[in-house]
């Protein structure tokens, strides 16, 4: 039997068997003082690696409630993934610029982010290679700060209605990551050129394209239809990806949207 599918009937022999040391989609994985949750698909490929999408929630979210939505749940069936709900120490990420009533000042995100994807790839046999990092508003800040500074732990990146909070960064210290960006065209909650909110103001989203853009080398953008989605695409010289792809509709999405994603990471070669 391959290592990493071992690695996965002891994740769900955790899953169901009590204890200390059980945690999944109604209970935290414990790590020090912060904690994530985790859904196994209910059916396994064994002719593949176990592949997950890590999902950062918004502004005063949970781990729970993520692990609550139906539809999240049904795309890591479809997909055949796991799926982790990592939660903030505060009702925000600590990132910069947030706003000051937000985040907690002393926890370090990033710090727990390799936690997470160490514990979660050693506890439930994830494949290191096969995970997709996503979050909605809020979370996709969160997002756009790992493809900054942790692009090459994650296959790739796909935030959702959020981008750096001011000043965006000039550039990046990690190399070029696969990006798509979905927004929907009339959010009035993050716009698209971004807004003041108490004490801080969210990025504009052209702006952090062009960033992004200029540092990874890509190329001229290309317009394809995909559903719902219309989307801008780019690649640099290695063959990484920039999307950025608009939907009717204000501050929300699909669970479609992120199953396009990962078939587009897939298509691209990344998972």
């Amino acid at each position: 039997m391959k290592i990493w599918l071992c690695g996965v009937l002891i994740g769900l022999a955790l899953l169901v068997g009590g204890g200390a040391q059980a945690c999944g989609q109604e209970s935290d994985c414990l790590l020090g003082d912060r904690t994530y949750r985790v859904y196994l698909p209910k059916t396994l490929d064994a002719e593949k690696p176990l592949g997950a999408i890590v999902f950062a929630h918004g502004y005063r979210g949970s781990a729970a409630g993520i692990m609550r939505n139906g539809s999240l749940i049904g795309l890591a069936d479809r997909l055949g993934v796991a799926l982790i709900a990592v939660k903030s120490a505060g009702d925000d990420w600590n990132i910069p610029g947030v706003p000051s009533e937000g985040a907690k000042p002393d926890s370090d995100e990033l710090a727990y982010f390799d936690a997470v994807l160490q514990d979660a790839t050693e506890r439930f046999g994830i494949d290191p290679n096969r995970i997709m990092m996503t979050g909605f508003s809020a979370g996709a800040m969160m997002v756009w700060n790992l493809v900054c500074h942790r692009s090459e732990a994650f296959a790739g990146f796909v935030p959702i209605a959020g981008t750096f909070w001011r000043p965006i960064p000039g550039r990046c210290d990690t190399p070029p990551a696969h990006v798509i960006h979905l927004h929907g065209r009339d959010d009035k909650i993050v716009p698209l050129v971004g807004r003041k909110v108490a004490d801080a103001h969210q990025g504009n989203i052209a702006e952090v394209l062009e960033m992004y853009g200029d540092y990874g080398g890509y190329g001229p953008a290309l317009v394809r239809r995909a559903g719902d989605l219309t989307c801008e695409e780019r690649r640099n010289s290695e063959g990484r990806i920039l999307d950025f792809c608009l939907f009717a509709g204000g501050h929300g999405f699909k669970a479609d949207y992120l199953e396009q994603a990962w078939q587009r990471l897939e298509a691209a070669g990344a998972l």
